[in-house]
């Protein structure tokens, strides 16, 4: 049995006559008759009465009659949940980042909030190695990278240009500087990140280059930790810009360009070349393209192949 033929059995059971229930469908009476015989056909039970004039339904039609009605019921939520989901007043994204790049999506998942506050919205903590794979996987939808993943099977879009910097408490004697070398930094005890990165090694052969030691003489689990810590007069590290915005307004901590350093990081959002994107999805880059155009500075929406 398809929907088809129980909205035209629902039409002779409410009408109580195939002639009236021919009408409201604008079909033929031949028509209506020969849907309920193909239908009884299916079902092996006679639906409808045929002794009575009012077209009475049998034990079967009646049994048939609350499903059908169920049916077409969820067809009509189904139908109408889509077109919310098409309006954005239901939906889910997940979106995999890490402690770092979680950062570029506050302010962008605010204003996607304010558009459309019924999405739901997820960001899984994910390593930065992992995500890539989260999103192929279809665990995520998007994901937000601090380099290029170079895999065909991901569309990459440049969201935000950051870059790792020098922050010292303010109390240090370096803080009054305006500018370091890395040769000044063979005696500072650096304050680093547990968890190794392509800029970890880039650092490490920046020193080396240099011929000057670099101590990292404590590890911490995270960027918040790492914050306090050197706020407290405990060392000096090399943080993400974007993670010390507040920290430096606050004059809790003092960036020094290092002359010698300049590690640019470009924020990527990607998502699998070959997905249909969800609408929720859809949505959220277009909040980000926007957002880049009314805020500029480091806010990028550079796409890439």
């Amino acid at each position: 049995m398809d929907l088809g033929q129980l909205e035209v059995f629902l039409a002779v059971a409410r009408e109580r006559r195939f002639s009236r229930a021919a009408e409201k469908l604008y079909r033929t009476q031949s028509a209506v008759s020969q849907s309920i015989r193909k239908l009884e056909q299916e079902i092996g039970e006679p639906l409808f009465d045929r002794s009575s004039r009012e077209g009475l339904l049998t034990d079967a039609g009646r049994v048939l009659q609350e499903y059908a009605e169920r049916l077409l019921n969820l067809r009509a939520d189904a139908a109408e949940a889509l077109v919310e989901l098409r309006a954005l007043h239901k939906g889910k994204l997940v979106i995999s980042a890490n402690e770092f790049t979680a950062l570029y999506l506050l302010k962008v998942l605010a204003e996607f909030r304010r558009l459309h506050p019924m999405i739901k919205i997820t960001v899984h903590r994910s390593l930065g190695s992992q995500i890539p794979d989260e999103v192929l996987r279809h665990t995520s939808e998007l994901g937000v990278l601090s380099y290029d993943p170079q895999d065909t099977q991901l569309h990459s879009t440049v969201v935000y240009l950051d870059e790792l910097v020098l922050v010292v408490p303010p109390n240090h004697p370096l803080a009054k500087q305006s500018q370091v070398s890395i040769r000044q930094l063979g005696a500072e005890s650096f304050v680093a990140h547990n968890v190794s990165s392509p800029y970890r090694e880039k650092v490490l052969q920046a020193f080396r280059r240099h011929k000057t030691p670099l101590h990292m003489d404590v590890e911490l689990p995270t960027l918040q930790a790492i914050k306090q810590f050197v706020a407290m007069g405990n060392g000096v590290a090399l943080v993400p810009e974007i993670s010390i915005e507040e920290e430096l307004q606050r004059g809790e901590l003092v960036r020094i360009p290092v002359r010698e350093l300049r590690l640019d990081r470009r924020l990527r959002l990607i998502h699998r070349k070959s997905a249909s994107l969800s609408h929720a999805a859809r949505a959220f880059l277009t909040v980000a393209e926007n957002f880049a155009r009314e805020h500029g500075g480091r806010y990028r929406f550079e796409e890439r192949p």
